[in-house]
């Protein structure tokens, strides 16, 4: 087995999800990420855990949609719900053979599904988790690389210092929260907003690998300005491109897409906390160098920030509730974050640097 999917494997294990003897783990995979499976089984049972794997694909998904009625979206699965609560650790693999599978499918179908499934989200959110991608051709060639050059660069945005990583993040953390609000200024940018109460999160590995984010919920009748999201992004399979919203006591007021607005506007309309920002974060890991429309790399990419509509985490006291996170990333080299008082990050560089 190529040694860095061992070492994946042990991060995953020993870092981000600490596991320990007698837990029981979960494995979320995919056909495509059946090497990192059998080295994380490996580094489990090392330990003294047990897993199940499960194994999922985008055509299943598909096949799902495709098929499901209404009456069949909005049922809970109730063999799911048991597995979640009866399991110490979840680690979710992705690592896909088709990004585009449910490109067609009606946006409402998956936004029911979603909010029929919130019972189990909120379980797996209360558990030791991690989200992680094992290198595959479909991802390659969406971000438009060969194999060889996506290996390195997933690797290289994991195979980091993470305690080094971690104590910068909590740094910053440190800093946001002397303070009772958050302002972001770049270009056709200028959004406030009051956290006074919130928590800020030094998102160091221990729930997405890689990570490399400092985030938190604002309150959310707060929200005030306006934002350009210049980094295109995934949403349903459909790739999003252009997105500026308004603001105003934290609603969405007016917004403009430049490529597929009709999926942006199934997000908006999801329901009444799709309107309203759950998160506020800045990017910190400059391991990743560039976009490659997968979510997970690309909100921690170093020198940027980002928002996402819909549901706020508990963990940060954020209180919107939704259906759905929808991530959006701006690039901010040329930008400023500011709390109260304080220069945070100023093109390019962070107050400690």
């Amino acid at each position: 087995m190529d040694p860095r999917i061992e070492k994946h494997a042990k991060i995953l294990v020993e870092w981000s999800t600490e596991v320990k003897k007698g837990d029981m783990v979960l494995v979320r995979a995919t056909p495509n990420s059946h090497d990192l499976a059998v080295a994380i089984v490996h580094e489990v049972a090392k330990i003294g855990g047990n897993t199940v794997v499960l194994m999922d694909s985008e055509e299943m998904s598909y096949a799902y949609f495709k098929g499901a009625e209404e009456d069949t979206l909005k049922q809970v699965s109730k063999h799911v719900k048991a597995l979640y609560e009866n399991t110490d650790v979840i680690i979710a693999l992705r690592s896909p053979m088709n990004t585009r599978a449910t490109s067609n499918i009606d946006p409402k179908k998956m936004i029911t599904r979603s909010i029929a499934s919130q019972p189990i989200s909120e379980i797996m959110m209360s558990k030791r988790w991690c989200l992680t991608v094992h290198p595959c051709a479909t991802l390659a060639q969406q971000g438009n690389m060969s194999m060889d050059e996506y290996q390195e660069f997933v690797y290289n945005s994991m195979f980091i210092d993470w305690k080094e990583e971690s104590k910068n993040m909590h740094l910053i953390k440190e800093h946001l929260e002397k303070h009772d609000d958050v302002r972001f200024v770049g270009p056709e940018t200028d959004l406030y907003a009051k956290t006074k109460g919130r928590i800020w999160i030094a998102s160091d590995g221990k729930r997405n690998m890689p990570s490399g984010e400092v985030f938190t919920a604002p309150i959310e009748d707060t929200v005030e300005g306006k934002i350009y999201f210049d980094i295109p992004f995934m949403q349903q399979g459909k790739v999003i491109e252009g997105v500026r919203l308004t603001f105003e006591k934290g609603e969405v007021v007016d917004y403009s897409v430049e490529k597929n607005e009709e999926a942006f506007k199934a997000v908006l309309e999801t329901d009444e906390g799709s309107r309203y920002l759950g998160e506020m974060a800045i990017g910190t890991n400059r391991g990743i160098k560039d976009y490659t429309l997968n979510m997970l790399f690309d909100e921690k990419i170093g020198d940027t920030i980002h928002c996402a509509l819909g549901r706020a985490y508990k963990e940060c006291n954020g209180v919107n509730e939704s259906a759905i996170h929808v991530d959006m990333i701006k690039t901010m080299i040329e930008g400023e974050i500011t709390a109260g008082d304080e220069t945070i990050y100023s093109k390019g560089k962070f107050f400690f640097e």
